[in-house]
């Protein structure tokens, strides 16, 4: 069998991990594939991918088009001659693009496909309180994260992980995961197992500014488990309202204790040292979060500068 020639696509953080165990391991990287450049942030500065800043640091030939289905990228895809493309974390391709190599186009998603196909999945083991997840590889098809599965591995979830602290777990167990993918795909020995549909898959939702908002008449383990799958990105939030004072907050590192109160579901218990939020079944204690125009801090340097009323709500 002829040797491997990748093209790899990937934008974020999570792809250059498996971008790096890739080229760590001396396979023939002939493109990487990652999004354009864009505006983000106040000041709107041009951001560039974390993929195009590993791939412009090793010298790989590096291409960022804006249609994947434009005739001049796919002349440009084409004449790199590659024979397979690795895809971690990055856009829907067309037809024309996953079918180009010959070995095809394989995908490493971050869940143990069919559960939580999408973009979030990380995020939503956590949220949805699962206790474990893990990575799966799979040859592309035309819809999302439904192909032919090659292999997957299995990790179990702290019960106080966090969605940072899992992503770099994950991305260690993907980069295993995509080396194996390789051996297997080199000695010519893939076997695949189709994904079956049923009523129990559950779905990664993109995140947007609603589903990360904190509901205070759910149940104290839900919204605890909503602040570490959002937990450090891109963090739950909440308002904070004392008389007239109204705050949009981003929490962080929480801790819940069940507990019988009378309190209202949302009040703020706050002292010099300590602030807890009552939730139907116990109390949050807050441990980090962030005000607006504030950089995240601990919880005690906020309370030497701010006093709550016994009015304040979350809410």
């Amino acid at each position: 069998m002829e040797k491997l020639k990748i093209v790899f696509m990937g934008t974020p953080d999570f792809a250059v991990g498996i971008l790096d165990t890739i080229y760590q391991n001396n396979y023939d990287i002939v493109g990487v594939i990652t999004a354009p450049d864009k505006p983000a942030g106040r000041g709107q500065k041009i951001s560039t991918s974390a993929v195009k800043e590993y791939a412009l640091q090793k010298n790989l030939r590096l291409l960022q088009p804006t249609n994947l289905k434009s005739e001049e990228f796919l002349s440009e895809l084409k004449s790199l001659e590659a024979n397979l493309n690795v895809v971690v974390a990055f856009r829907m391709l067309p037809e024309a693009v996953w079918k180009m190599p010959k070995y095809g186009t394989f995908n490493l998603h971050a869940s143990l496909l069919p559960q939580y196909r999408g973009a979030a999945p990380i995020n939503w083991a956590i949220i949805n309180g699962e206790t474990k997840t893990g990575v799966t590889t799979f040859f592309i098809d035309d819809k999302i994260d439904t192909g032919a599965m090659i292999l997957h591995k299995e990790t179990t979830i702290g019960s106080e992980e966090t969605v940072g602290k899992l992503h770099d777990r994950l991305m260690h167990l993907g980069s295993e995961a995509v080396l194996e993918t390789l051996s297997i795909i080199s000695k010519g020995d893939v076997k695949t197992t189709l994904q079956e549909d049923t009523s129990a898959i559950k779905t990664a939702y993109k995140l947007n500014k609603e589903n990360c908002k904190i509901d205070w008449s759910k149940s104290g383990i839900q919204i605890y488990n909503l602040i570490r799958g959002l937990n450090p990105y891109p963090a739950a939030w909440t308002f904070f309202k004392d008389g007239e004072n109204e705050w949009n907050v981003k929490l962080y590192d929480v801790v819940f204790e069940k507990e019988n109160h009378k309190h209202s579901s949302g009040q703020i218990l706050a002292t010099k040292k300590e602030l807890k939020i009552a939730v139907t079944d116990g109390y949050l204690y807050v441990k980090s979060l962030q005000f607006p125009g504030k950089r995240k801090m601990e919880t005690g340097e906020l309370l030497n500068g701010i006093q709550f009323s016994e009015n304040a709500m979350a809410f």
